[in-house]
């Protein structure tokens, strides 16, 4: 058997103010913090998870989770790999706007289809400007995604980092965002499209999956 843990960040300053946050890269909240500790008390709990890797975004409110998780779950040992494939999904001109008022403005169901289905994408924003990214190819970084696109995006650092690391028998350990895991999820249990839109990842709660020597599912949990 083998586990894989994944984590949303606490609360982040954009979640308590109800705004698109994408790829702004913005802060935990006091709560934030908390519900990182709390989160990493629970998977201290967790019998036999000694994971040899953790995976996290280029974004400080899951960086700053996962540092504080290790501590608690004295992890900090490990290897851990910041990547912008798991950033949380590119909101293109929504980032920064109120989720309310994107409903007044653009309708309910459209900003249901961009928030919570598959194909919908936003309307593009400007090209990524930020140090952290000058070093990738500028064509592979997004205006703005779909959780398709998203998905897309992710795939390949799943495959090549967590999945080839789980097959081995190795746990691993995923902090990333709300979109970006709903992507992976869907990838992990194979969600139909159309229901993908019922998925929801809370704040600081970790998903638990256990799996057999051929990865299938055995036994799914969150902890709360």
């Amino acid at each position: 058997m083998v586990k894989l843990v994944l984590l949303r960040h606490g609360e982040s300053t954009a979640n308590f103010a109800n705004i698109y946050t994408g790829w702004n890269d913005v802060e935990l909240t006091a709560k934030g913090r908390e519900q990182a500790q709390a989160a990493g008390l629970l998977l201290k709990g967790v019998i036999d998870f000694e994971p040899t890797h953790i995976h996290t975004s280029l974004l400080q409110r899951a960086i700053i989770t996962a540092n504080i998780v290790a501590e608690i779950c004295d992890f900090l040992y490990l290897p851990i790999t910041k990547t912008w494939r798991l950033n949380e999904r590119h909101y293109g001109q929504l980032r920064g706007l109120n989720k309310d008022f994107s409903r007044t403005v653009f309708g309910e169901e459209q900003v249901k289809k961009w928030r919570r289905g598959f194909y919908a994408i936003p309307p593009a924003g400007a090209q990524v400007n930020d140090r952290r990214y000058h070093g990738y190819d500028q064509h592979l970084l997004p205006r703005a995604e779909s959780l398709y696109q998203t998905q897309k995006r992710l795939l390949p650092y799943y495959e090549s980092q967590i999945y080839r690391r789980l097959i081995k028998g190795e746990d691993q350990l995923v902090v990333a965002h709300g979109s970006s895991l709903r992507a992976l999820i869907k990838k992990i249990e194979q969600i139909d499209d159309n229901k993908i839109i019922n998925l929801e990842v809370p704040n600081a709660q970790p998903i638990v999956y256990t799996f057999d020597g051929q990865l299938e599912i055995v036994k799914k949990e969150i902890l709360r």
